[in-house]
């Protein structure tokens, strides 16, 4: 779903006027790579001539129905970390993402039909787009895992689900079927192997979500969109500093945060690599991030998740791959594409992975067990 890459002069001014922003406005750019909201870097200088930078997003009101609604879980979310972060010794203005609110307090804008949000930028720390090195990814487990036993204690039923049925595996199947059928944009014809790759999986798409509905493990507070871009890597450090993108926190289960991790950070090629020959599962930094994300979680994890780590970036790869064959035979309304094929390269680049990942399950299994019962 394309949105408008510039904001308007007059929802910039409405911005600037009602967010407490410290300083006097200079520029905005746009900034980052994601696929859904519009991210800039607002640049003001503050009264004693220094930079002040802060991340301005425009919500996709077209993907998030109800944005106070979402706006509420970053609330809650950002709060609860930073008392942890206090707590910890740790630093609650850098660990955590920092609001801006307006000047009646709110946490997000409404401007001419459209939802923008302020945050403090994290200065001297980089959000990297692939992994260019196994510490900087064995770093980003570290921060999804912390990330999650912090939240462990945190009430989920507070949180509104943002996405009903994110992970949904069953009806995210589903959907795919009914795509197939109606070929609203007229590509069936051009997914014929794909879609058969679909269907010959369909048995692995109520593993997990059965076992949540059963109650057999446990619904947790999850991110949901746990891609290395989204921790911030400290410059001096290299290491972890915060978990950013909230968006999709909401209840889920630790296999998909896990899988998903794996998913995209463990590809050697890109995500719409065209040359699937590029395309291969990467078992070095597999293990780089599960050292880290299970080094943070091992305390809290029952049996059953042990057991499903490692089948879970199967799952959460091929879910993707069906995501994108989906959008791709809807005429792509909910990923941003930059031509024609492009959802239909990422949902082969994808299950070129699952392919791979497939093969690599035993050693994924003798990995994770080693770890989890040390």
């Amino acid at each position: 779903m394309l949105i408008r890459d510039k904001i308007t002069s007059e929802n910039l001014k409405i911005i600037l006027s009602e967010f407490e922003f410290c300083g006097c406005f200079e520029e905005y750019k746009p900034y980052g790579c994601g696929h859904i909201n519009d991210t800039f870097l607002l640049t003001l200088k503050g009264t004693d001539g220094s930079r002040i930078d802060y991340i301005l997003q425009r919500i996709n009101g077209a993907i998030f129905k109800d944005v106070p609604s979402l706006m509420r879980n970053f609330e809650l979310v950002t709060a609860f970390l930073a008392k942890k972060a206090e707590e910890s010794g740790g630093n609650p203005k850098r660990d955590v993402l920092n609001l801006i609110l307006t000047k009646d307090k709110k946490s997000f804008v409404e401007a001419n039909g459209e939802y923008f949000r302020a945050f403090v930028f994290i200065d001297k720390a980089t959000s990297y787009q692939s992994v260019e090195k196994p510490e900087h990814f064995f770093e980003a487990g570290k921060a999804f895992g912390k990330f999650a036993a912090l939240l462990n204690d945190f009430d989920a039923s507070l949180l509104y689900e943002s996405i009903p049925d994110f992970h949904n595996t069953v009806k995210r199947y589903q959907n795919f079927e009914n795509s197939l059928k109606t070929d609203t944009a007229g590509r069936a014809e051009h997914v014929k192997a794909e879609a058969a790759f679909t269907t010959a999986h369909k048995g692995i798409t109520d593993k997990v979500y059965k076992l949540l509905t059963d109650k057999k493990i446990p619904l947790r507070v999850t991110h949901n969109d746990t891609k290395l871009n989204n921790v911030m890597i400290d410059d001096a450090t290299e290491k972890a500093v915060a978990v950013i993108d909230l968006d999709t926190v909401m209840p889920g289960s630790l296999l998909y945060d896990f899988g998903d991790s794996i998913r995209s950070g463990c590809n050697t090629g890109a995500e719409d690599e065209k040359d699937l020959s590029k395309v291969n599962f990467d078992f070095k930094l597999f293990e780089a991030y599960a050292a880290g994300y299970l080094s943070q979680v091992k305390s809290i994890v029952t049996d059953m998740e042990g057991e499903l780590f490692a089948f879970a970036p199967i799952l959460m790869t091929f879910e993707c791959g069906m995501r994108f064959l989906t959008d791709y035979l809807d005429g792509d309304v909910y990923f941003k594409t930059k031509y024609r094929e492009h959802n239909l390269d990422r949902a082969r680049a994808q299950y070129k992975l699952v392919c791979d990942m497939e093969k690599n399950i035993s050693r994924m299994r003798s990995f994770i067990n080693n770890i989890l019962t040390k």
